[in-house]
């Protein structure tokens, strides 16, 4: 290994790439790094997206949880049986659906 491949960081490289191709396929990317003279494979591809993707899933679960906070919800299943019984009141969850679309107007 020489002394240049031992100093770049392959895993900041895929993300650099994707930060600027996001939709690019492993095997772009893949070539993109091979012109750039990084030797990477598709697995370290495959696992710097799968581990980008966790952690907008886990800010977007935080986000939620704020939000949730943030509006007096502390615990999401009690609002969800709330809601299900305000459905059975209103007759069922489309005539819920109805109502909510009529006041939305």
């Amino acid at each position: 290994m020489t002394k240049n491949a031992a100093a770049v960081n392959k895993s900041q490289a895929i993300r650099d790439i994707l930060a600027e191709h996001p939709q690019a396929k492993t095997s772009e990317i893949v070539a993109l790094l091979g012109q750039k003279g990084i030797k990477v494979s598709d697995n370290l591809v495959y696992l710097v997206k799968a581990k980008g993707k966790a952690v907008k899933r886990r800010q977007k679960r935080q986000k939620a949880m704020a939000n949730s906070r943030q509006a007096g919800i502390v615990n999401p299943v009690e609002l969800i049986r709330a809601v299900k019984g305000l459905a059975e009141r209103a007759g069922g969850l489309r005539q819920l659906k109805q109502v909510v679309d009529i006041l939305a107007e």
